[in-house]
Protein backbone atom coordinates (compact mmCIF):
# COMPACT_ATOMS: atom_id res chain seq x y z
CA UNK A 1 0.00 0.00 0.00
CA UNK A 2 1.49 3.81 -1.01
CA UNK A 3 1.28 6.33 1.53
CA UNK A 4 -1.32 8.29 -0.63
CA UNK A 5 -3.39 5.31 -0.27
CA UNK A 6 -3.16 5.06 3.64
CA UNK A 7 -3.16 9.09 4.13
CA UNK A 8 -7.12 8.60 2.47
CA UNK A 9 -9.92 8.25 4.54
CA UNK A 10 -12.82 5.83 4.26
CA UNK A 11 -15.30 8.19 3.25
CA UNK A 12 -12.81 9.38 0.30
CA UNK A 13 -12.42 6.36 -0.59
CA UNK A 14 -15.68 4.82 -0.85
CA UNK A 15 -17.08 8.38 -2.90
CA UNK A 16 -13.27 7.31 -5.41
CA UNK A 17 -15.02 3.53 -5.61
CA UNK A 18 -18.36 5.11 -6.35
CA UNK A 19 -17.20 7.21 -9.00
CA UNK A 20 -15.04 4.55 -10.58
CA UNK A 21 -18.11 1.90 -10.88
CA UNK A 22 -19.92 4.72 -12.45
CA UNK A 23 -16.74 5.65 -14.74
CA UNK A 24 -16.59 8.87 -14.31
CA UNK A 25 -13.95 10.52 -16.23
CA UNK A 26 -10.66 11.36 -13.99
CA UNK A 27 -11.23 15.48 -14.58
CA UNK A 28 -15.00 14.91 -13.38
CA UNK A 29 -14.15 12.89 -10.47
CA UNK A 30 -11.27 15.37 -9.17
CA UNK A 31 -13.84 18.02 -9.79
CA UNK A 32 -16.31 16.12 -7.09
CA UNK A 33 -13.52 15.84 -4.54
CA UNK A 34 -12.62 18.99 -4.59
CA UNK A 35 -16.27 19.98 -4.24
CA UNK A 36 -16.38 17.88 -1.14
CA UNK A 37 -12.75 19.24 0.19
CA UNK A 38 -13.75 22.36 -0.29
CA UNK A 39 -16.89 22.18 2.43
CA UNK A 40 -15.21 20.33 4.84
CA UNK A 41 -12.65 23.02 4.72
CA UNK A 42 -15.82 25.25 5.18
CA UNK A 43 -17.20 23.19 8.03
CA UNK A 44 -13.66 22.25 9.37
CA UNK A 45 -15.33 19.19 10.06
CA UNK A 46 -16.51 16.24 8.25
CA UNK A 47 -18.61 17.49 4.91
CA UNK A 48 -20.92 14.10 6.04
CA UNK A 49 -22.09 15.85 8.84
CA UNK A 50 -23.49 18.99 6.78
CA UNK A 51 -26.92 20.16 7.43
CA UNK A 52 -29.11 21.89 4.78
CA UNK A 53 -28.16 24.89 6.51
CA UNK A 54 -24.93 24.12 6.28
CA UNK A 55 -24.56 23.87 2.58
CA UNK A 56 -27.05 26.64 1.86
CA UNK A 57 -24.74 28.79 3.93
CA UNK A 58 -21.50 27.30 1.68
CA UNK A 59 -23.08 28.04 -1.78
CA UNK A 60 -23.50 31.93 -0.62
CA UNK A 61 -20.18 32.14 1.20
CA UNK A 62 -18.44 30.76 -2.51
CA UNK A 63 -20.93 33.67 -4.12
CA UNK A 64 -19.88 36.13 -1.93
CA UNK A 65 -16.18 35.57 -2.43
CA UNK A 66 -16.81 35.95 -6.24
CA UNK A 67 -16.82 32.58 -7.22
CA UNK A 68 -17.75 32.04 -10.65
CA UNK A 69 -21.36 30.57 -12.00
CA UNK A 70 -19.95 27.79 -13.51
CA UNK A 71 -17.67 27.00 -10.39
CA UNK A 72 -20.70 26.92 -7.98
CA UNK A 73 -22.55 24.61 -10.29
CA UNK A 74 -19.85 22.30 -10.29
CA UNK A 75 -19.27 22.19 -7.12
CA UNK A 76 -23.09 22.12 -6.11
CA UNK A 77 -23.07 18.84 -8.78
CA UNK A 78 -19.94 17.32 -7.04
CA UNK A 79 -21.64 17.60 -3.80
CA UNK A 80 -25.21 16.42 -5.14
CA UNK A 81 -22.97 13.00 -6.05
CA UNK A 82 -21.64 13.04 -2.91
CA UNK A 83 -24.67 13.28 -0.56
CA UNK A 84 -27.05 11.14 -2.89
CA UNK A 85 -24.75 8.27 -3.91
CA UNK A 86 -21.55 8.02 -1.48
CA UNK A 87 -22.81 7.71 3.80
CA UNK A 88 -25.17 4.80 2.29
CA UNK A 89 -27.34 6.24 4.42
CA UNK A 90 -29.46 7.01 1.66
CA UNK A 91 -29.76 3.60 0.41
CA UNK A 92 -30.21 2.75 3.98
CA UNK A 93 -33.05 4.68 4.62
CA UNK A 94 -34.42 3.23 1.38
CA UNK A 95 -34.26 -0.07 2.76
CA UNK A 96 -35.50 0.65 6.06
CA UNK A 97 -38.88 2.26 4.10
CA UNK A 98 -39.01 -0.85 2.26
CA UNK A 99 -39.05 -2.82 5.10
CA UNK A 100 -41.80 -0.74 6.81
CA UNK A 101 -43.85 -0.57 4.03
CA UNK A 102 -43.38 2.78 3.38
CA UNK A 103 -44.77 3.63 -0.45
CA UNK A 104 -44.18 7.24 -0.18
CA UNK A 105 -40.93 8.72 -1.27
CA UNK A 106 -38.62 8.85 1.77
CA UNK A 107 -35.45 10.80 2.15
CA UNK A 108 -32.57 12.23 4.65
CA UNK A 109 -34.81 15.33 5.13
CA UNK A 110 -38.06 13.21 5.72
CA UNK A 111 -35.82 11.56 9.01
CA UNK A 112 -35.07 14.78 10.26
CA UNK A 113 -38.80 15.75 9.73
CA UNK A 114 -39.88 12.59 11.35
CA UNK A 115 -37.40 13.15 14.41
CA UNK A 116 -38.05 17.14 14.76
CA UNK A 117 -41.92 16.03 15.16
CA UNK A 118 -41.68 13.22 17.28
CA UNK A 119 -39.37 15.18 19.55
CA UNK A 120 -42.26 17.81 19.78
CA UNK A 121 -44.88 15.42 19.77
CA UNK A 122 -43.05 14.56 23.02
CA UNK A 123 -43.14 18.16 24.11
CA UNK A 124 -39.86 18.63 24.13
CA UNK A 125 -38.60 21.94 23.82
CA UNK A 126 -38.27 23.66 20.30
CA UNK A 127 -34.81 25.26 21.40
CA UNK A 128 -33.67 21.39 22.46
CA UNK A 129 -34.38 20.42 19.28
CA UNK A 130 -32.87 23.14 17.53
CA UNK A 131 -29.36 22.45 19.54
CA UNK A 132 -30.06 18.77 18.07
CA UNK A 133 -30.56 19.42 14.31
CA UNK A 134 -27.69 21.82 14.50
CA UNK A 135 -29.55 24.92 13.65
CA UNK A 136 -28.26 28.36 14.47
CA UNK A 137 -31.56 30.23 13.69
CA UNK A 138 -35.16 28.92 15.24
CA UNK A 139 -37.15 29.77 12.13
CA UNK A 140 -35.05 26.55 10.40
CA UNK A 141 -35.70 24.46 12.81
CA UNK A 142 -39.46 25.58 12.95
CA UNK A 143 -39.41 24.74 9.32
CA UNK A 144 -38.71 20.98 10.58
CA UNK A 145 -41.70 20.78 12.60
CA UNK A 146 -44.74 19.17 11.76
CA UNK A 147 -47.22 19.69 14.64
CA UNK A 148 -49.46 17.32 14.92
CA UNK A 149 -53.07 17.69 15.42
CA UNK A 150 -53.34 15.78 18.64
CA UNK A 151 -51.06 18.09 20.22
CA UNK A 152 -52.92 20.78 19.60
CA UNK A 153 -55.88 19.80 20.48
CA UNK A 154 -54.13 19.47 23.71
CA UNK A 155 -53.70 23.42 23.80
CA UNK A 156 -55.71 24.90 26.53
CA UNK A 157 -56.70 28.60 26.72
CA UNK A 158 -55.28 30.63 29.39
CA UNK A 159 -58.60 32.35 29.65
CA UNK A 160 -60.10 28.80 29.82
CA UNK A 161 -58.32 28.52 32.92
CA UNK A 162 -59.85 31.68 34.50
CA UNK A 163 -62.62 31.62 37.38
CA UNK A 164 -65.99 32.86 36.53
CA UNK A 165 -66.30 35.97 39.07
Amino acid sequence: MTPLAQAVSPLRQRMLDDMRMRKLAGQTQTAYVRAVYRLAAYLDRSPDTATAEDLRRFQLDMVDHGTSPITVNATITGLKFFFEVTRQLNRDIHEAAEAAQIDKRVSMHTLRHSFATHLLEQKVDIRVIQVLLGHKKLETTSLYTQVATEILREVVSPLDTLQPS
